[in-house]
């Protein structure tokens, strides 16, 4: 049937191409997310995947499958993608209007966005072999897509098709056109940095089931502590190393101390009021934060939580602003 296809779409049948790349289009999707961090970043190199495809379609020669050869054209794509980022200009950050506190440390990686869990729904293991050293769902958490983007664009290539895709040093080298002892060279720097940042960052607890009785017991009481504003149970909430991002903004606190000075003089200001909506991003637990109006009592949306749990405690919380809140099927405002 492929074979069928792929001879249709290269005598320029556009429907036999769609039907022929459409399994593959959502894992392609997660696959650029992976490298570039930005689901809007991701949708464009899909984009670009998908128009070179098309364009370069009669340069496959079948050596390998159809899905392999768009996981080459997908990886080429996303790194002309981080090639073109470093060329444009600095994204304008609107600073807040108002002192927050000293911050820990300033992170780098502001570009950051979170993936809905919507569109993981039904997604099968995007695994071709045992070679893989991540499970999906650590493949796809806040924490391991962080650490993607501090590796350079070739270690951060060489590691995702091998460790997350579990694809062969030959296969791999074939897809960069480089050769085996480079792939291999490349894995080694990329895995030694992935296991520094691991160490340095890694929960003394792990996480919870996704959706099981233990995660929704600290969901529900971090929720409450947010809509009641009661900043001491949130903090009880917290570990002791925490990590508060907040990205584009740079701003990152590690501590409960500074923790409870940032929600005491920033999050709950002025006797701010917030209402959340439960989601998921990252397989992880997340809100949509909105803020109540005190003069009209309508609640405006005020960006997205996502939430990292260590046992029955939460290990970071990060902020994003109202840009990614669209992507998640929320609304703008609801009525209070």
């Amino acid at each position: 049937m492929s074979t069928d296809l792929i001879a249709r779409a290269r005598a320029g049948d556009q429907g036999a191409f769609g039907e022929l790349v459409a399994p593959y289009e959502r894992e392609l999707h997660v696959h650029c997310y992976r490298f570039l961090g930005s689901v809007q970043d991701a949708e464009d190199a899909l984009q670009d995947t998908m128009f070179a495809a098309w364009r370069g379609l009669g340069e496959f020669e079948e050596r390998s499958s159809i899905r392999t050869w768009l996981y080459r054209v997908a990886t080429n794509r996303c790194l002309n993608a981080l090639r073109s980022r470093k060329r444009r200009p600095a994204t304008n950050v609107t600073l807040p209007d108002f002192e927050p506190p000293e911050a820990s440390r300033l992170g780098d990686i502001t570009w950051l966005e979170p993936y809905p869990d919507i569109l993981l729904e039904g997604l099968a293991d995007d695994s071709p072999g045992p070679a893989r050293r991540y499970e999906s769902s650590e493949a796809i958490s806040l924490a391991f897509i962080t650490a993607l983007q501090s590796l350079p664009p070739r270690q951060r290539a060489v590691l995702i098709l091998r460790d997350v895709l579990g694809y062969h040093a030959s296969e791999v080298a074939n897809m960069l056109d480089t050769g085996e002892e480079s792939v291999t060279s490349a894995l080694k720097r990329a895995r030694a940095t992935m296991q520094r940042r691991a160490e340095s960052s890694a929960p003394d607890e792990p996480s919870p089931r996704p959706n099981s009785e233990a995660e929704r017991a600290v969901v529900a009481r971090l929720a409450h502590a947010f809509e009641s504003s009661d900043v001491d149970a949130l903090v009880a909430l917290l570990t002791e190393d925490v990590l508060l991002a907040m990205p584009p903004l740079p701003l990152e606190y590690v501590g409960r101390d500074l923790a409870k000075q940032f929600f005491t003089i920033v999050a709950f200001r002025g006797d701010r009021r917030y209402r959340v909506v439960p989601t998921r991003a990252n397989r992880q637990p997340a809100f949509g934060m909105y803020l109540r109006d005190p003069q009209t009592g309508v609640l405006h949306a005020n960006g997205l939580i996502v939430a990292t749990l260590a046992g029955d405690r939460i290990s970071a919380l990060t902020r994003f602003d109202n840009s990614v809140i669209a992507q998640f099927g929320l609304p703008r405002t609801i009525d209070g």
